[in-house]
């Protein structure tokens, strides 16, 4: 079964459960599909990672909503955000935790060699490679800078 599949199946299981939030997120996440695999030159199938990418993406979208929603006193807004947020979250793997996530960087960090900053393009590829779904950009990056600054 694919990706799309299971959505698709999970599209109808909330429709017959008349699941308002989880229906709002699944139908993001199909337009999302759906917008990939027709755009010009985008693939017929999307890979496992390219989806798990786009899931990633929607995620921060819908968590910048969030933040915006709630610093302008808007909580029937930041409630839905949220709800997809977790709808989207449940198809994404289980994210590391920040301990979990330094100890790959360190080791992915000794076996690249790096020893500065200027070596810090050559481990985020590394990293974001090997952490691909597991872990966001942001705290990868940042996690990288404190290793190689220190």
């Amino acid at each position: 079964m694919t990706f799309l599949d299971r959505i698709n199946q999970d599209l109808k299981e909330a429709l017959k459960a008349r699941e308002e939030a989880r229906l709002r997120g699944l139908r993001a996440i199909k337009a999302a599909l759906l917008l990939a695999q027709t755009e010009k030159g985008g693939p017929k199938e999307l890979s496992d990672d390219a989806a798990m990418k786009m899931l990633q993406k929607l995620v921060k979208q819908r968590q910048e909503s969030l933040d915006i929603y709630r610093e302008q006193n808007r909580p029937e807004l930041a409630q839905k955000e949220a709800e997809e947020i977790e709808v989207i979250q449940a198809y994404l793997p289980k994210q590391l935790g920040a301990d979990e996530l330094e100890a790959v960087v360190k080791r992915i960090v000794a076996d690249t060699g790096a020893s500065s900053v200027k070596d810090m393009g050559i481990v985020m590829a590394a990293a974001n490679k090997a952490l691909a779904g597991k872990a966001d950009g942001r705290a990868i990056s940042e996690v990288v800078k404190r290793l190689l600054n220190g």
